[in-house]
C-alpha cells in the first residue's frame, strides 16, 4: 500500500470503476492465494503426525484385519463412527470405505451422486478410525463398475466420450457393468483430481482403486483400444494409478486381484479370474501393489494365494458372507504366511448393517482365525 509521502496517481473519471473492478478481483486472487498457502501449511504440519501413527499402526499391526464397507452420506458415516469401538474390541485394525461417487466433489461437483458424504464428514471419520486404531482406506472404483443395473455413474453420464462402449448397451442391457476407456487423454485428469480430494478428506495414506469384474476392455467399438492387448490396456490402466498414487501422492495402492488371475489354471469362474485375457498383466504391474484376493465359496485350495505371493505382492485374502469359506480361505492363507501376507479383509457388500457389524458371524470368524 502507497504511504502517504506518496502522491497518488491521477485517475480519469470514467475509468475508476474498472480499476476499482481490477483491485476486487487482484484482492479476491490474493484471499485466494493466501487461503491456499494457509492449507498447504496446515498439510505439511500434519504430514510427520500422519507419518507418525501410520508407523506405530504398522509396528502393533503384523496382521490386518479388515472391514470392508460402504459409506454414502454423513450420517452413515456417524453410524460407523459410533460403532468403531465395538469393531476395534472385536480386533478390526483396518477399514475399506466405499465411496465412489457419492462424495462431495469441488474438483468436478457435476459428478456427485445423489446423497454425498462431505469432506467434514469424511475427516471427521477418518479420525474415529485412527483414534481407535483403525486404518481408514477409502475405496474407489476405477475403470470398471462405472454402472449397476441400469444406472450408469456420473463420470460416464457427464463425459459420455469416456466411455469404453460409447453409445452402445442402451440402458445397460446385456452387460454386466460399464468400463471408462483406459486410453482417453482426458480420463486420468478427471479422475485423478477426485483421488486426490478424497484422500486429503480421509488424510489417508492409502486407496484401494477397485479394478475388479473388468469385462469390457479393448472393445471394438473404441477407436483407441480396438485391436489392442487386454493385458497391457489394464496394466496401463494399473501404472497410470500407480504413478499418481504412490508415485505423486505417496500412498499406498490397493486393488482386487481377480483380473491378475486365469481362470483356467486357478480353476476359478470368471468372476474370481479372467477369461478375457487381462491375467497376463499380473507381470506387467508394481509389486508393491497391495492385491486383495477375493473368493467367497469353499475349495479344496485357493491357488491364487500362492501364485501372487510368488510373484513378490503382498496379499490381503478377502471373504464375504460364508463363514465355512471364510475359515477356508484364511486357513490357506495361513499356511502360506510370510511378511506379505497380511491377514484377512472381510467383505460385506451390504449383507449386513452398520450396527450390526462387530456380530456379524464372518467377522467374529475371521477375527478369531487370526487372533491366534
Amino acid at each position: 500500500y502507497p504511504s502517504r509521502s506518496i502522491t497518488s496517481p491521477v485517475v480519469p473519471q470514467g475509468s475508476k470503476k474498472s480499476v476499482c473492478s481490477l483491485l476486487a478481483r487482484l484482492f479476491a486472487h490474493t484471499h485466494w492465494l493466501l487461503w491456499l498457502m494457509a492449507l498447504a501449511g496446515v498439510l505439511q504440519a500434519a504430514e510427520p503426525a500422519r507419518e507418525a501413527w501410520l508407523n506405530d499402526w504398522r509396528t502393533t499391526n503384523a496382521v490386518w484385519r479388515g472391514v470392508q464397507l460402504s459409506v454414502s452420506d454423513d450420517r452413515a458415516a456417524e453410524t460407523l463412527a459410533g460403532q468403531l469401538p465395538k469393531l476395534a474390541t472385536l480386533g478390526v485394525n483396518a477399514l475399506v470405505i466405499e465411496v465412489d461417487y457419492n462424495f462431495a466433489f469441488d474438483s468436478h461437483p457435476e459428478l456427485r451422486l445423489g446423497r454425498v458424504l462431505t469432506k467434514e464428514g469424511a475427516a471427521k471419520l477418518g479420525k474415529a478410525c485412527r483414534d481407535q486404531g483403525i486404518r481408514p482406506i477409502p475405496l474407489f472404483n476405477c475403470l470398471g463398475h462405472q454402472s449397476w443395473s441400469q444406472t450408469t455413474f456420473p463420470l460416464l453420464v457427464k463425459y459420455p466420450e469416456l466411455d469404453e462402449t460409447p453409445g452402445k448397451f442402451e440402458g445397460n442391457k446385456d452387460i454386466y457393468c460399464r468400463s471408462w476407456c483406459p486410453q482417453h487423454p482426458e480420463v486420468n485428469r478427471i479422475v485423478f483430481a477426485l483421488l486426490d480430494e478424497m484422500i486429503e478428506a480421509f488424510g489417508a495414506d492409502a486407496l484401494h482403486a477397485g479394478m475388479d469384474e473388468v469385462f469390457l476392455i479393448v472393445f471394438e467399438h473404441c477407436s483407441r483400444c480396438k485391436g489392442g492387448d487386454p493385458a497391457k490396456l489394464f496394466a496401463k490402466a494399473v501404472n497410470d494409478l500407480h504413478a499418481h498414487l504412490v508415485g505423486q501422492r505417496k500412498v499406498e495402492m490397493l486393488i482386487w486381484g481377480d483380473r491378475l488371475l486365469e481362470a483356467k489354471t486357478t480353476g476359478y469362474g470368471k468372476w474370481e479370474a479372467s477369461e478375457n485375457g487381462t491375467h497376463p498383466a499380473i507381470d506387467l504391474v508394481p509389486k508393491d501393489i497391495i492385491v486383495c484376493d477375493w473368493h467367497y465359496e469353499k475349495m479344496d485350495e485357493y491357488r491364487s494365494v500362492p501364485l501372487l505371493l510368488e510373484k513378490g505382492f503382498r496379499v490381503w485374502p478377502s471373504g464375504w458372507k460364508n463363514v465355512e469359506a471364510t475359515e477356508a480361505l484364511i486357513d490357506a492363507a495361513q499356511q502360506h504366511r510370510n511378511e506379505r501376507m497380511l491377514g484377512h479383509l472381510c467383505t460385506t457388500w451390504g449383507a449386513v448393517g452398520i450396527p450390526q457389524m462387530a456380530e456379524w458371524p464372518p467377522i467374529v470368524a475371521a477375527m478369531k482365525k487370526w487372533a491366534k
